[in-house]
This record gives C-alpha cells, structure tokens and sequence, in this order.
C-alpha cells in the first residue's frame, strides 16, 4: 500500500510524515520546503503477530508494510505549474490513495499560506487543482477516442462515457463521486484520474481537541461533512503528539497515550482508516521460519491469496488449511486444533477473512 501525503504549505504534512515515519523529512515554517517527495516505509502495527511469535519462536517475524510518500504542498493554479505544481502532481499519480492532511489547528506562530485557516477552502483548492490537471486528461483522452471512432463504432459508447464524466468534473465534484457500472469503472480506471484516487482527510488538531473532545473543533466539524458528502474518510490527528510519540520507546509511548486518554497512537488509526478504505485485510502465516502478515483485498480468494506469497502458489493451487487466529490462540498450537477438527480445508472458491491463518498446498 503506498499513501501519499498531500496538502497546502504549512498544514503539517512534513511534521506528521517524520513523526510516523521516523525518516527525518526536511519541515520548516515555509512554503516549498519539500520539492522532491520524500519516502517512509512503516510496519503495520499488528499485535497477533507477536501472540503467535510467542507460540512458534520463529526467525524471522515480518509485518506487513506501507510506504508514505510526502509529496511537496499543493497551492492555487498547481495544474497550470504554480509552485512547481505539475511535478508535484505527477507524484500523486503514483499512490493507492491520497491522505489529505488538513489543518484544524489555531497557532499564531505558523503561517498559513492563504493568511488564515479554512479547512473548506484548503480542501477545495486541492481538489480543485486534481480536477484541473483531470480534465486535461480528459479532453486528450475524448479527442483520442473520438477520432479512433470513425473505424470503430463501439466505441461511442465509451465517448459518451467520458463526456459524462469531464461534465461532472467540470461542475467542480472529484471523480470519485462519479456514478458508474463494472463496465464503466474498469474503462475510467484505466485513466488513472487524480481525483479518482480514495482519500482520507487526515484533520491535523491540537492537542486539547484530541484529549478534551474533538466535537469541539469547528475545523474538524466542517471536514467530517465534506467526506461524508463525497464518502471519503476522515481521522483527527494530531502532528505534535505524533512527534513527540516518536521520540519515545514503546514503554514510553504506552504510558504517554494513557495519561492523554488515547487507546494508540495516531500512526495505528490512520493505518487502520486507510486499511478500510481501500477495502484491505490481513491474513497470517506461521511456523519456526517466519511468522508474517499479507494484505490482500477483501474478497480475495485463497488461490490469489496464494499468489500473493509466490506465483507458483497459485498456479499449483491445490487446497488451503485454514483456522481463524482466535480459535487458534485459543488452542495454541496447530496440533491441538487439528486433533478438535477446527483446522478447515477450503478449495479455490473460498474467500479469505481478516485474521486467518493459513498453510497453501500446491503442486508444480
């Protein structure tokens, strides 16, 4: 999974990147600070795997990963070039979804771009600027198809298509919100839209919003209703605390969230958001060699789970022996679910759950 960072100068993307990241990204209190994108890997906090280490003593115990790319602060006209804005662009392109950090905090101290916060605009610039850049695309695409029509008329459908959708965009509403079929999605993913791309408003709070309650930001208010409106996610967080988490060791960090009154760090709750929001689960595997997590999609079936682990896996697919990881560890050990018949075996068909622990066997 690879999450790009994006925002207007100034909000606090840096902050948050090197906070959950540890990748010690230049931030400073001016725009531009980050022109090259700035890349972070980070282990998906996972606590089963540590359950079941404990059990199977294994090597190696390999979590599953997400890169964070923090790509340069996003202003006015960035699809015309402003502020090197096309360059910038080209880097939102690469990610699986945009994490969109909004500034919801009030600090006199650092300056903000536009003179003064307003979450709805900051995140109507934005948007605007990917719509923007869309649209181009959009017309190079109809004019391209267009003319490919004359020798093939099948391909009106798809014309009409892509003049529904550059209407919607050009009524100032993100792709994403755009109604379409299988047929249509398979045709305009293949555009790769900007605005199309999953995002999740990361509001950047103070630390009073967090630990007194954050229904009393207005900022976040006004954020809430606008993913809901274009079913988007949203997560209070708060850069500060997040980097001052990260200097911490775990023992640490543990008490530190206990006196603010938070269940985990902000890093795990916007895993854990964007996990749900490109629709993604973990299944386990386990023994003396390595313990480890997969992501996989929802709704991935166990052969293409396999595949995940090695093609072969799925070539070869002959069978899963599956259990969940609570009947598991409430057993212990994989003798002893097997001797209670709680060891399943599940053929091409089955369909992978969040948490199951799997042994693929395969022939080539």
């Amino acid at each position: 999974m690879k999450l790009g960072i994006v925002g207007l100068p100034n909000v606090g993307k840096s902050t948050l990147f090197n906070a959950i990241t540890n990748a010690g990204a230049q931030s400073a209190n001016f725009p531009f600070c980050t022109i090259e994108p700035n890349v972070g890997v980070v282990a998906v906090p996972d606590e089963r795997l540590d359950k079941l280490a404990e059990i199977h003593q294994p090597d190696k115990i390999t979590p599953a990963t997400v890169e964070f790319v923090d790509i340069a602060g996003l202003v006015k006209g960035a699809s015309k070039g402003e502020g090197l804005g096309n360059k910038f662009l080209s880097h939102i392109r690469e990610v699986d979804a945009i994490v969109h950090v909004v500034r919801c905090f009030v600090n006199d101290d650092i300056i903000h771009v536009d003179g003064n916060i307003n979450p709805a605009r900051d995140i109507e610039t934005i948007n605007f600027e990917l719509i923007f850049s869309d649209m181009e695309m959009l017309e190079r695409r109809i004019d391209r198809t267009t003319k490919a029509m004359k020798g093939d008329k099948s391909l009106a459908a798809q014309v009409e298509l892509l003049k529904s959708l550059y209407a919607h965009l050009e009524s100032g509403k993100s792709a994403r919100s755009f109604e379409r079929s299988e047929d249509d999605a398979a045709i305009i993913s293949e555009i790769g839209l900007l605005s199309d791309k999953p995002v999740l408003y990361a509001c950047n709070v103070g630390e009073d919003d967090l630990t007194d309650g954050i229904d009393n930001n207005e900022g976040y208010q006004i954020v809430q209703k606008i993913a809901a409106e274009e079913g988007s996610g949203v997560l209070p967080i708060c850069a500060e605390i997040e980097a001052e988490i990260a200097q911490m060791d775990k023992e640490e960090q543990a008490m530190f969230l206990e006196e603010l009154g938070l269940p985990c760090s902000g890093l795990d709750r916007l895993i854990q958001a964007c996990y749900s929001l490109l629709g993604l689960i973990s299944y386990l595997t386990a023994g003396k060699p390595e313990v480890r997590a997969w992501t996989i999609v929802k709704g991935t079936k166990a052969p293409q789970a396999a595949g995940k682990i090695h093609s072969d896996f799925e070539k070869g697919f002959i069978r899963a022996e599956v259990i969940g990881y609570d009947e598991f560890m409430e057993l212990g050990s994989m003798v002893a679910a097997k001797e209670k018949g709680l060891v399943r075996s599940e053929g091409k068909e089955y369909v992978m759950k969040d948490g199951d622990i799997v042994l693929f066997r395969f022939n080539v």
